[in-house]
């Protein structure tokens, strides 16, 4: 196999390739072996007439089409790594001569990765994030539990106030017709949670159990169905249940019974950690993005747009998998929300662009400054997938695909350039 590039502007790159007459009729061979049951000869049992009496029957070139297909990702994938091109789409494919005693020479036109013009990305300057834990947020986290461990208590002596919950039955009308989505009956309403229209839960205040009563109420002007926004509406209402929160004492038995600990103390001081750490978690995340979002600001490239096209493609089959872990589709998504997949994906195309960019500016960083994953990162990044799985790392490490291995290593050099980044930064 021959190859040349005869053509490069910018990501587009053409290739000459040129099969010898050899490699190519082994290729026909194979082809003829794939697909002789698929002939009928006079004279023959189906499957059994030799590839000269076919050829002689269908003409010469009758397995050349698949003997292309045999041959030419062999071909392609050589001329790839000879000239070190990173294709990031499928080629286009052009014969130039198929001919018997000659090479096969074909032409196939690639688009490739760009190449990334780099801005300044060591002494980036970005500004200093810290997170301090205080007493106040022990505390908050500590009134988190206690509400989470709450006892609901029916109420029958005094009227519903702010905090209380209430089961509710209502019905919403407008100029006097129900309207759709405007009823519902045995509803838990929190009064004071903000999940209704404004002015909805206020005026439950003061009502008793089994009273039945009117409010009136105006639909935001930004409301998201579009025939109610700004309209007046009278709700009819039904209290059948008041329940109040017991809150459970903040003392050492609370920690005992929400915790391993055996006092209130040491239940604050495991919250403390826990926060610090989170805190530590948050700052290193936001470092991280900052620097990132200085290097890819001074960085310029001239991006594909088929690798933004898969980049938005890939964007869409997440959200589609995220609606269906919430028990929707993504047809109903659409009809609810009255778009089309074209919205869908032009609202995905500047943070799809965004990350193609990204990647692009942090695999060049990568290659200039030389940074590669060690056999230690690799077992170390193994190790932890195979103890998620519940492996033996060993036989994990032995049946992992080649396509998979490969994905671990961009994610360890993607992770090393990122550290090299942010070690390299001033936080001032």
């Amino acid at each position: 196999m021959n190859s040349e590039i005869i053509k490069k502007e910018n990501y587009n790159v053409t290739l000459k390739i040129e099969i010898d007459e050899k490699k190519f009729k082994e290729g026909v061979q194979k082809a003829y072996l794939k697909n002789r049951h698929k002939f009928n000869i006079p004279g023959f049992r189906k499957g059994k007439a030799p590839r000269k009496i076919i050829e002689a029957r269908y003409g010469e070139g009758i397995f050349y089409e698949d003997a292309i297909n045999i041959v030419f990702p062999e071909a392609y994938n050589e001329a790839i790594k000879q000239h070190n091109l990173k294709p990031v789409d499928r080629p286009v494919i052009d014969i130039e001569q198929i001919e018997s005693g000659k090479p096969v020479v074909f032409t196939a036109e690639v688009i490739v990765k760009p190449e990334v013009k780099l801005g300044d990305y060591k002494g980036i300057e970005v500004e200093k994030i810290e997170y301090n834990v205080t007493e106040k947020d022990v505390e908050d986290e500590l009134k988190s539990m206690q509400e989470r461990n709450v006892r609901l208590v029916e109420v029958t002596d005094r009227p519903a106030k702010e905090g209380d919950i209430l089961t509710i039955d209502y019905e919403g009308y407008v100029d006097g017709e129900k309207f759709e989505g405007g009823t519902a009956y045995n509803q838990i309403l929190e009064i004071g949670s903000g999940k209704f229209i404004p002015g909805f839960e206020e005026q439950l205040v003061g009502k008793n159990k089994d009273e039945e009563f009117e409010i009136n109420v105006k639909f935001p002007e930004e409301y998201h169905a579009k025939d109610l926004a700004g309209k007046d509406a009278t709700f009819k209402i039904k209290i059948h249940e008041i329940k109040e929160k017991d809150l459970p004492e903040l003392d050492d038995e609370f920690a005992k019974d929400v915790s391993e600990f055996d006092t209130l103390d040491e239940l604050k001081e495991d919250i403390k950690k826990r926060l610090e750490k989170q805190a530590k978690d948050i700052e290193k995340a936001e470092r991280e993005n900052k620097v990132i979002e200085k290097v890819i600001e001074a960085a310029e490239v001239d991006i594909p747009e088929v690798m933004i096209d898969n980049e938005v493609d890939y964007q869409l089959r997440n959200f589609e998998f995220t609606l269906r872990y919430q028990g929707l589709d993504l047809n109903k998504y659409l009809e609810l929300t009255n778009t089309k997949v074209e919205d869908l994906k032009e609202k995905f195309r500047p943070e799809a662009e965004k990350t193609v960019k990204t990647e692009l500016v942090l695999e060049a960083i990568a290659e200039k400054e030389n940074i590669k994953e060690t056999e230690e990162d690799l077992d170390e990044e193994l190790k932890k997938i195979a103890d998620g799985y519940g492996q033996d790392f060993e036989k994990f490490k032995k049946n992992i695909r080649e396509e998979e291995l490969e994905y671990i290593k961009e994610g360890i050099i993607r992770r090393k350039t990122v550290e090299f980044l942010v070690e390299n930064a001033k936080f001032q």
